[in-house]
């Protein structure tokens, strides 16, 4: 086969699959004698053919994918029978501070946002498939470490970590490291409000992208096209943060 054919059958493969495909996927499913170099550069030249289009292809945690560019989601969204999930400033608070200390546990996101944890903020997060538990931390009660998943990549449209927005003021951007608040050792004293306030302003980036996270995989089965969110819609989330007692 030519180049030119194994690229229409590369695009057809990727659109017809329900789900990214990697790289061992399509080499499998083309059958042929052909190395990951130059399958990748078969990919980026479709990448660079398709990139005028309104479907553009795009490389994920979990593989290749077809999906709609940015500036004609717009109008998709109008065919949308939901509308595209909306979370609290606490959630978004709460899932930047995972995805850039991962991982942590509910004790160390309390301190940085200086706020009780909401049972329901953690569930919201990992019912959405954006965090699960890694491990245990190794202290009194071995509380549990908390990272993001692949699906959550795959949501924003990330290949890696590494390409998370840098934080507003961080002197550190290569890591993305943020420090822990510090509290007072006396107990009644809460994080100053000034302080909090530019915590939130370092996470905006982040809540910025997850609002936006919303994108449309495009995936044809039987001869008709599906449009479907990259993130699927849910409920509305709701948090009831407290101050520490």
């Amino acid at each position: 086969m030519t180049p030119n054919e194994i690229k229409r059958i590369i695009e057809a493969l990727i659109l017809c699959h329900d789900a990214p495909m990697t790289l061992g996927q399509i080499k499998e499913a083309l059958a042929i004698e052909i190395n990951h170099d130059t399958l990748r550069l078969l990919l980026d030249e479709i990448k660079a053919e398709w990139s005028e289009r309104a479907v553009h292809l795009v490389q994920v945690a979990t593989g290749y994918r077809f999906q709609t560019a940015p500036d004609v989601t717009p109008y998709i969204d109008r065919l949308r029978a939901e509308k595209p999930a909306q979370y609290s400033r606490a959630v978004l608070e709460t899932l930047a501070i995972i995805a850039y200390r991962q991982p942590v546990t509910r004790g160390d996101i309390e301190d940085i946002r200086g706020v009780t944890v909401s049972s329901n903020i953690i569930k919201t997060l990992e019912e959405r498939g954006w965090i699960d538990t890694v491990g245990h931390r190794e202290v009194p009660g071995r509380p549990a470490l908390l990272a993001t998943t692949k699906q959550f990549l795959n949501d924003l449209g990330l290949l890696s970590l590494k390409e998370l927005p840098a934080l507003v003021g961080q002197a550190d951007a290569e890591t993305g490291q943020l420090e822990l608040v510090q509290h007072p050792e006396d107990e009644d004293s809460i994080v100053d409000e000034q302080q909090l306030e530019q915590m939130a302003q370092t996470l905006e980036p982040l809540a910025e992208q997850v609002m936006a996270a919303d994108g449309v995989a495009v995936y044809v089965t039987e001869q008709t096209i599906h449009l479907d969110n990259a993130a699927d819609a849910s409920e509305q989330a709701k948090d009831s943060d407290t101050r520490p007692s």
